[in-house]
């Protein structure tokens, strides 16, 4: 993944507010250990999304994609009292790593992960959600979507990341990811029930508010 990154992205990090201590030694853990450690939400994201969080003020919301758990962390900075995140993912090794940075922050009960397919666990949640994130499989974003759309409460947040995929939507050729995030970009533009900004912040960004 390419990131958007140049002089003037670099000068909006310098100006915005820190991670915690517990976020930069999970972030330092992921670069020093995993190869796909591009799929860690990062530093900058993970401040946009914990202030989504603070100005939605969520009671509940669902993650699909757990990776190591930092996103989830960002999320919970913004919650209301009693609020909750639940966060599913596939990848057992990870979840155990996502779960124990999970208690070294004193979230155990904040966050909620469950390990198994989103596409068989999505049709049996309850909701209503505040928020929503999707950062997982990318031709699965649509079925993500439209299976957790009815879950969102009115005036909630669907919020879907890497749907620039590196630029490769702009011409997706054979990439089967560019495709299918291009398709489900072009699927939340033509819903009416929604209005939605795409933000071109690190591998972009697909806000979407319910009407």
């Amino acid at each position: 993944m390419n990131e958007i990154k140049n002089a003037l992205t670099e000068y909006a990090e310098s100006f915005t507010s820190g991670e915690s201590e517990v976020l930069k030694e999970l972030r330092e853990h992921c670069y020093a250990h995993y190869e796909d450690s591009a799929m860690l939400s990062g530093y900058y994201q993970g401040r946009l999304l914990a202030m989504f969080s603070r100005m939605i003020r969520p009671n509940y919301v669902q993650e699909i994609g757990t990776y190591l758990g930092y996103s989830a962390i960002c999320l919970t900075e913004g919650l209301a009292p009693g609020g909750i995140v639940y966060s599913i993912d596939t990848n057992e090794e990870t979840n155990a790593v996502a779960q124990s940075f999970i208690d070294k922050a004193g979230l155990s009960d904040k966050i909620y992960l469950r390990l198994g397919d989103a596409i068989f666990i999505l049709p049996h949640l309850s909701g209503p959600f505040d928020l929503v994130f999707i950062d997982a499989d990318k031709p699965n974003y649509s079925n993500y979507y439209n299976l957790i759309f009815d879950k969102v409460r009115p005036g909630g947040f669907i919020i879907a990341d890497n749907v620039l995929w590196s630029g490769k939507v702009l011409d997706p050729g054979d990439d089967e990811n560019a495709k299918a995030l291009a398709e489900f970009s072009q699927m939340v533009l033509a819903d009416d029930r929604v209005s939605n900004v795409l933000l071109p912040v690190r591998d972009g960004l697909m806000v979407v508010c319910k009407n």
